[in-house]
């Protein structure tokens, strides 16, 4: 599913700096700088590269599309789902939950299912599904970092293209003519670590933490879930358990649809 909010904010800020790039009396050129350029994003770029091994760097593409193409957690399914198991497991027992098993395409509530299916101990349910789910969050926070780390470097090297630019100007005050491109890559460089700041890595990393945020709460309604029903509890019961993981607004949505 495409993330609009992701592509519509994105498109706002740039068409906005575009904007006013373009309305500065007919100069936009004045806020190219290649030499600005490069040390802001490529100084962050690779201060970003030199802080993660290889082997977290090879995450950071799948990481990027998912900042545009994402499944939202479907709580309200979460909810109705393990109701039906509860009631499939409650008419015909927990082993009638390998049929339904074989039609689910989530692979960690599988995976809880057949657990609860084999008579595993709860305790053990638990501890395996929760070490699971502290797995996922460390690779989220791995994803999040990448942008976290961008947003930290990018305003550093604007700060170094504002010194390299300075130097520049101040040691050729004698001579006009190279005094304001000196100065022109000073604030370029302070405009490029902002934006890239402000506009893209930390909004991305704040995205990735609500998707993680969303996610890890899906899962851990799926454990809550497989428990109850392990535990033998009425399709009632599991249900009012699971929605209390739910916004009051969703809750009430799902009451009124009940009703």
């Amino acid at each position: 599913m495409l993330d609009l909010t992701t592509v519509i904010g994105l498109a706002i800020g740039v068409a906005a700096i575009v904007l006013g790039v373009v309305d500065a009396g007919g100069q936009g050129q004045l806020f190219f700088n290649l030499g600005a350029l490069g040390i802001t994003i490529g100084g962050a770029g690779g201060a970003t590269v030199t802080q993660f091994p290889w082997k977290d760097l090879g995450e950071f593409p799948r990481v990027l599309g998912k900042l545009i193409w994402y499944r939202p957690a479907d709580f309200a399914g979460i909810v109705r789902d393990f109701t039906r198991y509860a009631e499939v497991a409650r008419k015909d027992g927990i082993l009638a939950l390998e049929g339904v098993a074989e039609e689910i395409r989530d692979p960690f509530v599988v995976r809880g299912l057949q657990l609860a299916i084999d008579g595993t101990d709860p305790d053990m349910i638990e501890k395996m599904m929760t070490t699971e789910l502290e797995a996922v969050a460390a690779r989220h926070e791995l994803g999040r970092k990448f942008f976290e780390t961008l947003a930290l470097f990018f305003p550093a090297f604007g700060l170094v293209g504002t010194l390299t630019g300075m130097i520049t100007m101040l040691a050729n005050l004698s001579d006009p003519a190279k005094v304001g491109p000196g100065m022109s890559q000073a604030l370029c460089a302070t405009l490029y670590g902002t934006a890239g700041c402000y506009m893209f890595a930390n909004p991305f990393a704040k995205k990735l933490e609500i998707r993680s945020r969303d996610e890890l709460l899906a899962r851990e309604m799926v454990i809550r879930g497989i428990l109850a029903i392990q535990s033998g509890d009425n399709p009632r019961i599991v249900e009012q358990k699971l929605k209390i993981y739910l916004p009051a607004a969703l809750r009430a949505d799902m009451e009124r649809a009940a009703a």
